[in-house]
């Protein structure tokens, strides 16, 4: 089930990117061969005025096929150059390279304006002045490798109901949750049996974690960040704006995290258990899922801005890198030469495939 709504998930994003680029495109006048959902082989198509609609067996995905985009003598001087995406001035190639970009930031602003409507896990801290948050509870908001907490069973998206020891009666109930209350009854445990009650998504468990002394501060710890988090459901016009707002905070945050992963890959720091591919997508979206619709609609959300920001990044093959290109020709005065930006573009999808297998394996190892 978990491999289906990441099909989907991945489909419905992929697609969407890529109406982006064909919408432009048709709207400016370049013309537009192909727009395929999922990959070869192909199923059935069907061919609607210039343009053939396919429907391939490969549904992780989809693209759409652009004259001109990679530049050939048939699109440079051919009977149909007017139209080719390569004889069009600089601004309109460059519009419809955002569009697959700003479609991806547009659907993660529905889903999470949707997500407020409905009723969106969100932090106590973060919720709009005089809003109203339910079902308040102590959340897990990560846990750290190899820590107490992940030996014991403690997961991301855990709400935290009371903490019980067997050699001490002051129990922490949940009327007195709260993230320093529990850091204090850690800290007085340290290297004893705690028992964690807890809900995960709908069911009611237990774990037990051994806290940790750590040996520079000699204060016991288990390895867990926590906030307090309820459900905030918002009027339309308020969850639209509140929205765009966390839209646009995950996607500053995750610009930031992508520099500074490519900051620590260049100067040797960088860690590819920091990355994660489609099979350890699938097992979060399971994990999402298991937690509810929302959950998901949020976490597909996730997935649609860092599509968007990954796209963004100047590298051969992604629409970052074509702007690039754009960005050279204008300052140089002239075009890349054809052949030039079609390797360079070619071998940059070769990297990305390199690197995709690479991380694919390793999410396989995290799993064995």
């Amino acid at each position: 089930m978990s491999i289906l709504i990441f099909i989907v998930i991945l489909l419905i994003l992929v697609v969407s990117h890529e109406f982006g680029h064909f919408i432009v495109a048709k709207k400016s006048g370049i013309r537009v061969d192909e727009f395929s959902f999922g990959f070869p082989p192909k199923l059935f198509g069907k061919k609607i005025g210039e343009t053939t609609y396919n429907f391939n067996l490969l549904p992780l995905g989809g693209y759409v096929k652009i004259f001109g985009e990679n530049p050939d003598e048939e699109s440079i001087s051919g009977p149909d150059s007017k139209r080719s995406f390569v004889n069009k001035p600089r601004y309109i190639q460059a519009a419809v390279l955002l569009a697959g970009v700003v479609m991806n930031f547009l659907v993660a602003w529905l889903l999470l304006s949707v997500g407020f409507m409905s009723g969106l896990p969100s932090s106590l801290g973060t919720a709009p002045k005089g809003a109203i948050i339910e079902n308040q509870a102590l959340t897990v908001t990560s846990v750290l490798p190899k820590s107490p907490a992940e030996i014991g069973g403690l997961k991301t998206g855990d709400k935290i109901l009371s903490l019980t020891t067997k050699t001490d009666s002051t129990d922490l109930l949940s009327s007195n949750l709260s993230t320093e209350s529990l850091q204090s009854f850690v800290k007085v445990h340290g290297n004893e049996e705690v028992k964690v009650s807890l809900t995960r998504g709908k069911e009611a468990m237990e774990v037990v974690v051994i806290p940790k002394i750590n040996d520079k501060s000699n204060v016991a710890m288990i390895g867990i960040s926590m906030d307090t988090i309820g459900t905030l459901k918002l009027p339309v016009h308020i969850a639209i704006w509140e929205g765009l707002k966390l839209t646009s905070s995950i996607a500053i945050s995750t610009i930031v995290g992508f520099y500074n992963l490519i900051h620590n890959a260049l100067i040797g720091q960088g860690s590819m258990s920091t990355l994660t591919g489609p099979v350890g997508i699938v097992g979060v979206v399971g994990d999402a899922a298991k937690f509810g619709f929302i959950y998901l609609l949020s976490f597909t959300a996730l997935i649609s801005i860092n599509l968007a920001v990954i796209n963004l990044i100047p590298f051969p093959a992604l629409d970052g890198g074509r702007l690039l290109f754009l960005l050279i020709e204008k300052v140089k005065g002239s075009p890349i030469k054809p052949q030039v930006a079609n390797v360079l573009n070619m071998v940059g999808f070769g990297l990305l495939m390199v690197l995709m297998v690479i991380i694919t394996y390793h999410d396989i190892v995290k799993l064995l």
